[in-house]
């Protein structure tokens, strides 16, 4: 049979220590990172909506005794933004007593409409409708 030796590595001195990094930093290290990573997410994930009347509606809101209140505007905004979700462009928002015709792009009112009026119209040019809430 055959002897075989093995050589001595000589290399072993050539090694870099690495210092440890303790569970603590590490942990630190990882959260701050998976924030940064989230903040940086964030504008693509949370679209901010706000709606505008334009001149003409609002001086139609105005003419038939509609209230343009925060708690309106609130409800006109979730109205986009859950027409957006939807792909909708042109949707018809309205409740009991009044409705919006609203350019989701532009985020704005086009026109209103009182309760009386909506029942003789006929709303045209929308992709969507969405009830206030």
């Amino acid at each position: 049979m055959a002897d075989y030796r093995i050589a001595p590595i000589d290399r072993l001195g050539q090694v870099e220590q690495v210092q440890p990094v303790h569970r603590r930093e590490a942990g630190s290290q990882f959260g701050t990172m998976l924030q940064r990573e989230i903040e940086s997410a964030a504008p693509q994930q949370q679209e901010s909506f706000s709606v505008a009347f334009s001149k003409h509606a609002m001086a139609r809101a105005e003419e038939r005794g509609i209230e343009v209140t925060p708690t309106l505007m609130g409800q006109l905004a979730s109205s986009v933004e859950r027409a957006s979700a939807k792909g909708a462009t042109n949707i018809l928002a309205f409740d009991a007593t009044r409705a919006f015709i609203i350019n989701i792009p532009h985020g704005r009112v086009i026109t209103t409409m009182s309760q009386e009026e909506m029942q003789e119209n006929i709303f045209t040019n929308i992709d969507g409708a969405v009830l206030l809430k």
